[in-house]
């Protein structure tokens, strides 16, 4: 009897090196190159509360996908906080969406530690669709790598940074200035 191929296998996926580093060491990501312009990959992912979240349910909103390895990580739990803060500002017509590998439960538990309320966590742990399809999967670590995106109304990736230092922060100033940019030309 031969095995059934998990639908999360990532062998055969493609390799970026050079794109990320980690203390200096160059890494190597998994999964499709996302660029600017084209239609963001739908994917599904888990909500805390274990329900599938696909990411066309909120279509007409801006979206901005905050990519990290682990919430219980120093340098994710920083951007995830700094996240759920300007959520609030901007709402109604942005979502903010954060993935990691984390099981629910771990964000479920940090979220409460943190009073985390204004950003909605997913966890891409089951099929790793988000990390296959917007090419943010660590070979070396096995983890989702450190990058925020923003996805107009339409569903068009209009925005993506890569971080290039994985124990850096994103640059939230260039990244809030291009959402300010997409909205007021909406």
């Amino acid at each position: 009897m031969g095995c059934k191929k998990d639908s999360s296998d990532i062998s055969s996926l493609p390799e970026r090196k050079g794109v990320i580093q980690r203390k200096g060491m160059p890494m190597t990501l998994l999964g499709s190159e996302l660029k600017v312009g084209q239609e963001a990959p739908e994917f599904a992912a888990v909500d805390m509360d274990m329900k599938e979240c696909k990411l066309s349910e909120f279509k007409g909103k801006f979206i901005i996908i905050s990519s990290i390895p682990s919430v219980d990580t120093p340098m994710c739990n920083l951007q995830t906080l700094r996240l759920n803060e300007e959520a609030e500002k901007l709402k109604p017509d942005v979502v903010i969406l954060t993935v990691s590998w984390d099981l629910p439960f771990a964000q479920k538990r940090w979220c409460g530690d943190k009073s985390v309320s204004h950003t909605l966590l997913l966890s891409d742990y089951r099929d790793r669709e988000f990390g296959k399809a917007y090419g943010l999967i660590i070979k070396e670590r096995m983890l989702l790598a450190r990058a925020v995106i923003i996805i107009d109304r339409e569903g068009i990736v209009r925005y993506l940074q890569i971080v290039k230092e994985q124990f850096s922060q994103p640059d939230y100033d260039d990244l809030l200035n291009a959402l300010q940019k997409l909205r007021e030309g909406a």
